[in-house]
């Protein structure tokens, strides 16, 4: 195996990190307008993500740093031609990080309930366009012959990418669902369970019409296996949840989600960024990639160091493993 192919797949197995972790996250967002029926509710959703979501950015920081480093012409062409898409996922994360911080800074209605949207609208927004932006890497953008984006946003905005927006909305929230099932307890928790069931089968509507576009026009043998076992871990995943394993469905919804990512990189490679202008320009894994010594360098760090960051995140995860619910929230927040 070559370095730069290492390196796309290292840099799709931190995608999938990313979007397992920070999926739930968006899906507790937006729950927080669906599920949570009065502001106490709203805060229970909130602490379950609490000490984590800052955590699980790390992996964004570290995909595009790894795509800046290995890829370079990657790199340039995605945030050229992503520009406003990406810009507005980084103002959402930034303002959600500030509306977890200081929802609860004052108790006056007005100020929480306008943190609150915050919360929800940036949530929403950076679920459905990471959807719709990956849905693109893999139906081909306007790529010139010089390895540049040659498009503009009209071209980003295609009934597959739309599609694509959708189905990682969706799922999040399903993912997220799930996850606020397994953390949370009493009436809240029961709830929880019933929108998964909605969520999962509204999730199945919308995958799976995805996944066969994607296979169809993108696709391969290895990204077909990866579809297959999306839509198996899907069902799974309502099983499971129907019969109140919380523990099991969140495991098998992580696992939908990853496997859509993965389906998304094996259609993709070996190409990175295909061009709907010519085959001929499409950036690749081979010609977009930095120098071999370079990569050489990455690669013992990343061996060193991702073992370390993955090892701390399960222990967080485990030191704040215990579920919360109403009773745990003070009266006055």
């Amino acid at each position: 195996m070559h370095l730069h192919d290492f390196w796309f797949l290292l840099i799709a197995f931190l995608w999938t990190g990313y979007f397992f972790l920070e999926g739930f996250d968006f899906g507790i967002g937006v729950l927080t307008k669906l599920l949570a029926r009065d502001r106490t509710e709203r805060r229970v959703l909130i602490n379950t993500i609490g000490p984590v979501w800052d955590g699980n950015e790390v992996w964004l920081i570290t995909a595009a740093g790894a795509t800046f480093a290995a890829f370079p012409d990657w790199y340039a062409a995605l945030f050229s031609g992503f520009y406003l898409p990406l810009l507005t996922i980084l103002v959402c994360l930034i303002l959600r990080g500030v509306a977890f911080e200081f929802r609860h800074q004052h108790p006056e209605d007005r100020w929480q309930r306008n943190w609150e949207q915050v919360i929800f609208w940036c949530s929403l927004l950076p679920a459905f366009l990471w959807g719709a932006i990956f849905a693109n890497l893999v139906h081909g953008v306007p790529i010139g012959r010089d390895g540049n984006y040659a498009g503009g946003l009209s071209d980003l905005l295609t009934p597959y990418a739309l599609l694509g927006g959708v189905v990682t909305l969706v799922l999040f929230t399903f993912h997220g669902a799930v996850f606020a099932a397994l953390k949370t307890d009493g009436d809240i928790r029961t709830r929880a369970r019933r929108y998964a069931a909605r969520l999962g089968s509204a999730t199945v509507a919308v995958a799976v019409p995805f996944l066969v576009w994607t296979q169809g026009d993108s696709g391969n043998a290895r990204s077909l296996v990866a579809a297959v076992i999306a839509v198996l871990a899907l069902a799974a995943a309502l099983i499971m949840n129907g019969r109140g394993r919380e523990g099991w469905a969140f495991g098998l919804s992580g696992v939908t989600v990853a496997a859509v990512v993965a389906m998304l990189f094996l259609a993709l490679f070996p190409e990175v960024m295909p061009s709907s202008l010519n085959p001929a320009w499409s950036l690749t894994a081979a010609n977009a990639a930095s120098s071999p010594y370079p990569l050489k360098i990455m690669t013992w760090v990343g061996v060193i160091m991702m073992p370390l960051i993955m090892a701390y995140q399960a222990w967080t995860y485990w030191v704040f493993r215990k579920r919360i619910g109403t009773r745990h929230i003070p009266a006055a927040h």
